[in-house]
């Protein structure tokens, strides 16, 4: 069989997968995204091999399409008209459960003899909340009100505090293996975040004035993709964040496009067909046998983070005066971990070898666990907080 047929016989079972999944996530409580994962585990090259391996090898193109559109989702769900009266809670859960996070993680490892440069890095990368999970799976209960309003706009914040901690955490460490200076470290993290902000005000202030004129108030597909793509490829190009840069430009665009009646109508309607590809091949490229690297570190990782997330959330709740059932919850509701940490452990391991197997095979094998109950628990957050 030849490679197209082998493509298209996987994109269309992929699809038709998902819808199925999809079927199964509302009969049960298990989100779609779980129901995927462990399907691209079943079908993937550790188990039944279904999957070529040709397919499994395009994940890292799949997985910046589908985070470009999540953070455009989440950048459009950044309304001030519609946050202002929670500004105070979103600023104070998302830096506090940022930071708290990785403070309770990176000392609970010191604690247990982890080395202190390990313990940081592990500590940031813990920080982070996967977006595309969390997004697909308060989309797919479709709940509404001020619950899952804030659990997105904390999500969108989240990944960004994490970027920004993590790049805190390379400059710590290399200042305490005497490696380059903190100027030039700090100016690393300065470029990839701000550089990234920059980006999105650049193309989202003039797209907000143009899109949406061809069919008044309602862009077209082909605009709001070829804005993604287009953010994608120049923060890619200047070496930014290409989530961050994308979530700007969707904030910016939601924010100043007044004449838009939805903004991002065109392009939810393509996002679920790229997160199921997404989810089925994330499951398909995690190797089992990492699973079999999880120690007593890769434990206590997994358990400092939860109860990280779940504490400093409450925290951050009750200090900007959250309702007792919101502070009791979206800790938990923050769990899901994916692709973020998934690309602060590679770059962590590129920059520090030493680490590189231990950081990978950690971070692999708990996001395998994270991304299978994380989605369950988000679930189960938003139920006990229906309006």
């Amino acid at each position: 069989m030849n490679e197209t047929a082998e493509l298209l016989l996987a994109l269309g079972g992929i699809l038709l997968a998902g819808l199925a999944t999809d079927l199964a996530g509302r009969a049960t409580l298990l989100p779609r995204v779980t129901l995927l994962l462990i399907l691209g585990v079943l079908i993937g090259p550790e188990l039944f091999n279904l999957i070529p391996n040709n397919i499994v090898g395009q994940f890292e193109l799949i997985a910046e399409m589908t985070l470009l559109m999540v953070g455009f989702l989440l950048g459009g769900r950044l309304k001030y008209s519609q946050l202002k009266r929670d500004n105070r809670m979103l600023l104070g859960i998302s830096t506090i459960g940022a930071v708290g996070t990785a403070l309770f993680v990176g000392v609970l490892l010191l604690l247990f003899g982890v080395p202190l440069p390990l313990a940081i890095l592990l500590g940031c990368i813990a920080s982070a909340t996967a977006p595309a999970a969390t997004v697909d799976t308060v989309l797919s209960t479709e709940h509404t009100g001020r619950f899952p309003r804030l659990l997105l706009g904390i999500v969108a914040l989240d990944d960004a505090w994490g970027l920004v901690l993590f790049s805190f955490g390379l400059s710590l460490v290399a200042m305490l293996n005497g490696q380059g200076s903190t100027g030039e470290a700090l100016m690393l993290a300065v470029h990839d975040v701000g550089g990234a902000v920059v980006l999105g005000l650049a193309i989202g202030i003039p797209a907000a004035q143009l899109t949406g004129r061809i069919s008044p108030g309602q862009p077209m597909l082909t605009e709001a993709l070829g804005l993604v793509f287009l953010c994608g490829g120049l923060a890619e190009y200047y070496g930014v964040s290409f989530l961050i840069s994308s979530m700007v430009m969707g904030a910016v665009i939601a924010n100043l496009a007044k004449h838009h009646d939805y903004p991002f109508h065109a392009i939810e309607g393509i996002s679920w067909p790229l997160f199921a590809i997404f989810f089925v091949l994330a499951g398909a490229s995690l190797e089992l046998a990492a699973l079999s690297t999880l120690s007593g570190v890769a434990l206590l990782y997994m358990l400092g983070r939860t109860a990280g997330k779940i504490l400093s959330g409450w925290l951050g709740a009750s200090i900007s005066g959250a309702p007792a059932k919101t502070a009791r919850w979206i800790g938990v509701a923050m769990l899901p971990q994916a692709g973020a940490a998934m690309g602060m452990a590679l770059v962590a391991a590129s920059h520090y070898p030493e680490y590189g197997q231990t950081l990978l095979s950690l971070v692999i094998g708990s996001t395998i666990i994270f991304e299978i109950i994380g989605p369950v628990m988000t679930r189960w957050a938003m139920m006990k907080n229906r309006d």
